[in-house]
């Protein structure tokens, strides 16, 4: 055996939470295992996508020979440097928007709020290092899974290179993610910036942060940071915040963000950064107008990359695109037909459930769709997903534009949370349920919903699209009273208020009088 190829991997600080972590997920003492004969399953990348396929197929038990391989830190963007730390801050956040709303709730808050940066950030490495064993190559190794850290990439058809070892296989799985863009901004590469990669290494706390892009990973960051003690400016391209979402929706979080007191450059277009003593000094245009801030840090949050580099990809006649990945069908095959991908190498949806459930259909499409025959579609999804701001914004299924421009005939049906019991008690009026339905069916198209919680919240909806229930259905679906959730129950029943023509109001007017 053999660790010829690899590359030690730090992730500072390195204290003894980010030491456990790496000791899972990218061991510094690992050795590489002799590889099989051939493989039924190679998968290159070991985040959420590669995970999931890596686990699903040797742990069907049916005596499949897998191999996977991850240059970096298993687990990928979600658990290193996505989903887990950033939620992390934000739940510490949370706990400033708590305060800053407790006069209203009848609680004198206190006149400073003490944030301990750097215990916030210890708290997230040590959750993360303590969840980190989940993704770990001992643990996959344990499951079955010969665990390659290294440089892989595809010699020939059938063939992978990782260091010194080559691995046969029958099928392989291209899994190797994407990652923040570099902005092509004059400066801005000598004055230094931070993305998802480096932010969540800070130990103190920037006290003037400027946040380039206001979609879901610049807006949630923002929040965060401005609650915890940073002063917050956001460039953004666009008229309005998470431009991509319901503009109802993004209105009410950009005027939370208004009142927090993030200072919103939209409509912006940034001239060029350079270093100076005072700071990190920004020339933008913002609405026509030339504007120039000085911050301590930037942290660029707009826009991702697929990692297709170094994969030698035309050696195995798989086509890329630089900017969308990988190209696949929807049963997600290359153009090699037993090469697949899976996850943001290939994938509009950059979300970890949605990787997760691609990684599903590939399981059964390599290994379980003898001659073609049972193949699952990627288009067959319904997929949700959440934007983590305070409030937040839940989404699945299609937004009304969409409808239209379909020519699909609709109706929207919108329950404010100023109507629901619960969350006037909660002091979390601001929000709503949104549902599109089929005009003259209960056939629901899409939903959004806005609240603190409304990522628990769409599940809901999810389900009932997912198994063709209609607002008939949920409105017989009994609510706990009171919560949040009864909103969709007002949703579904506002529905039924409109069954009630002239000639059924009369039907139900002769059946009282024989009753």
């Amino acid at each position: 055996m053999s660790n010829y190829g690899f590359q030690k991997v730090t992730l500072p600080p390195m204290d003894e939470y980010n030491q456990k972590l790496i000791s899972h997920v990218h061991p510094p003492d690992w050795v590489n295992p002799q590889p099989a004969d051939c493989y039924d399953l190679v998968v290159i990348g070991a985040g959420t996508a590669g995970l999931v396929v890596a686990a699903g197929a040797a742990g069907l038990d049916v005596g499949l020979k897998v191999a996977l391989v991850e240059k970096h830190l298993m687990g990928g963007d979600c658990l290193n440097v996505g989903c887990v730390p950033s939620k992390c801050m934000i739940r510490s956040s949370r706990v400033v928007g708590e305060i800053l709303s407790a006069k209203a709730l009848g609680i004198n808050p206190p006149t400073q709020i003490d944030v301990d940066f750097p215990a916030v950030m210890e708290r997230m490495r040590r959750l993360r290092s303590g969840i980190s064993h989940n993704d770990s190559a001992h643990r996959f190794q344990k499951l079955g899974v010969d665990v390659f850290l290294g440089n892989g990439h595809f010699l020939h058809n059938n063939t992978v290179q990782v260091g010194d070892k080559t691995l046969q296989y029958k099928k392989a799985v291209i899994a190797t993610g994407a990652r923040a863009v570099r902005p092509s901004i004059k400066g801005i590469e000598e004055a230094g910036f931070l993305t998802n990669e480096t932010v969540f290494s800070l130990t103190k706390l920037p006290k003037r942060l400027a946040i380039i892009g206001g979609g879901p990973i610049g807006c949630e960051l923002a929040q965060a940071f401005q609650r915890l003690g940073a002063e917050v400016i956001l460039f953004h391209n666009a008229s309005h915040l998470l431009n991509k979402e319901d503009s109802d929706a993004a209105e009410i979080v950009q005027n939370v963000f208004i009142r927090e007191g993030i200072q919103l450059l939209l409509n912006s277009q940034i001239q060029s950064v350079e270093k100076t003593p005072e700071g990190k000094m920004i020339h933008a245009i913002s609405n026509g107008s030339k504007v120039c801030v000085v911050v301590d840090d930037i942290l660029v949050g707009a826009g991702r990359a697929p990692n297709v580099e170094g994969l030698n990809l035309e050696a195995v006649g798989v086509e890329y695109d630089q900017r969308k990945g990988v190209k696949v069908n929807d049963y997600l095959q290359t153009t090699n037909p037993k090469i697949y991908a899976d996850g943001d190498i290939c994938m509009d949806w950059k979300f970890t459930h949605a990787a997760d459930a691609a990684a599903r259909i590939v399981i059964k499409n390599t290994l379980f769709s003898p001659f073609g025959f049972g193949k699952s579609k990627l288009s067959s999804l319904v997929m949700p997903w959440v934007t983590y701001t305070d409030p937040e914004i839940a989404h699945v299924g299609m937004y009304e534009q969409q409808a239209q421009a379909q020519g699909i005939d609709i109706n929207t049906i919108k329950i404010p949370f100023s109507s629901v019991d619960r969350a006037i008690a909660d002091g979390e009026e601001d929000g709503f349920v949104k549902i599109i339905h089929k005009k003259g069916t209960d056939k629901i198209l899409g939903a959004t919903i806005v609240s603190r919680h409304a990522g628990e919240t769409i599940s809901e909806v999810t389900t009932a699209i997912v198994n063709k229930i209609g607002l008939n259905g949920l409105s017989g679906v009994i609510h706990p009273y009171p919560t949040q959730a009864e909103a969709i129950k007002k949703a579904a029943d506002a529905y039924r208020r409109t069954l009630l023509t002239p000639t059924s109001k009369r039907i139900l007017a002769l059946l009282t009088k024989f009753s």
